[in-house]
C-alpha cells in the first residue's frame, strides 16, 4: 500500500481535523498488506492514530485510519449513541463499536452508521439514514441535512488540508512528519 495512498485520502486524519478516514487499497496479497498495516501502526502509534482493515473484497481492501481518543468522544454523542443503538450496537466502548462494525461489513448492506466513525455531524448521519440519502441540503464528503454553513466550511478546510499535505508529500516529507500527534 503506497504511502502516498494514506496522505491522499487521510490528511484531514493526519493532521489532527477528523476523527478517521475510510480508503480502499489494492490487496492481491493480504498477508503482505497485513504487514503494512503493522508497520504503519508502529510508526503512528505514538502520535495517536491506529490503522486497521474493516473488509477484504474483490481484490481490495477496505481500511479505517482513526484516532482512538477522539472516536471516544464523537461516541459518546446522544444521538450518535442513539443511531448506534438503532442499527444494533449495544452501549459499548469504541473498540466494541470497531468490533460491530467491522462484523456489519462482512454483510451485504452497506452499514451508513460508519459516518460517525468519520467525524460526519450526528444528525446527517441519522439524516442520511432515515431519508435512504434523499432530501438532503447538501452534498460533498457526505450528504448534509443539519447544519449547512458548518459542512461548506469543513468541505473547505479538508480540501485544503488535503492540498496541502499532497503538495508537501510530493516536495519529500515523510508520512511520520505530517501526522499531528493527538
Amino acid at each position: 500500500m503506497p504511502e502516498e495512498l494514506v496522505v491522499r485520502q487521510c490528511a484531514p486524519t493526519l493532521a489532527g481535523l477528523k476523527t478517521g478516514s475510510l480508503f480502499r487499497a489494492a490487496c492481491t496479497d493480504k498477508k503482505a498488506l497485513l504487514a503494512q498495516i503493522r508497520d504503519l501502526n508502529q510508526r503512528l502509534r505514538e502520535k495517536g492514530l491506529c490503522l486497521i482493515p474493516l473488509r477484504f473484497r474483490d481484490g481490495n481492501a477496505l481500511l479505517y485510519l482513526y484516532r482512538p481518543a477522539r472516536l471516544k468522544i464523537d461516541l459518546k454523542n446522544e444521538l450518535a449513541r442513539r443511531t448506534l443503538g438503532n442499527a444494533g450496537y449495544l452501549d459499548e466502548s469504541p473498540e466494541r463499536c470497531i468490533v460491530n462494525l467491522i462484523r456489519r461489513f462482512q454483510g451485504e448492506e452497506f452499514p451508513h452508521e460508519i459516518g460517525l466513525f468519520l467525524s460526519y455531524p450526528p444528525e446527517d448521519v441519522q439524516g442520511f439514514i432515515e431519508n435512504h440519502a434523499q432530501n438532503f441540503k447538501l452534498s460533498g464528503l457526505w450528504k448534509v441535512y443539519g447544519d449547512e454553513a458548518y459542512a461548506r466550511a469543513a468541505f473547505a478546510k479538508y480540501k485544503k488540508c488535503t492540498d496541502i499535505y499532497c503538495r508537501s508529500w510530493r516536495s519529500g516529507a515523510s508520512l511520520e512528519a505530517l501526522t499531528v500527534a493527538g
